[in-house]
């Protein structure tokens, strides 16, 4: 079985018009809005993903909303390892 995880990626522009593919770490619901936790070229994104009609958006958030997400995110991502570790 080979170890690798293949991670959708996105292609988005920065403030400054470059071109940057990330990779596609998470996808989580928060207080009724989605959020994608993105990585690539040694940093880490969290973006609120907005949709119009059948086309979705990746939109910057505010630092202290950040935060929230990724303390939540964390927490979150530690009940599930505690769950499959009782469970083996």
């Amino acid at each position: 079985m080979n170890s690798h995880t293949v991670r959708d990626s996105v292609t988005i522009q920065d403030s400054n018009g470059r071109e940057r593919v990330l990779r596609v770490e998470a996808l989580f619901d928060m207080n009724g809005s989605s959020y994608a936790l993105l990585s690539g070229e040694g940093e880490s994104l969290v973006l609120k993903v907005e949709e119009e009609g059948e086309d979705q958006y990746l939109v910057s958030i505010s630092d202290r909303e950040k935060d929230s997400i990724i303390d939540a995110y964390h927490i979150a991502a530690s009940a599930v390892a505690n769950e499959e570790n009782e469970r083996a």
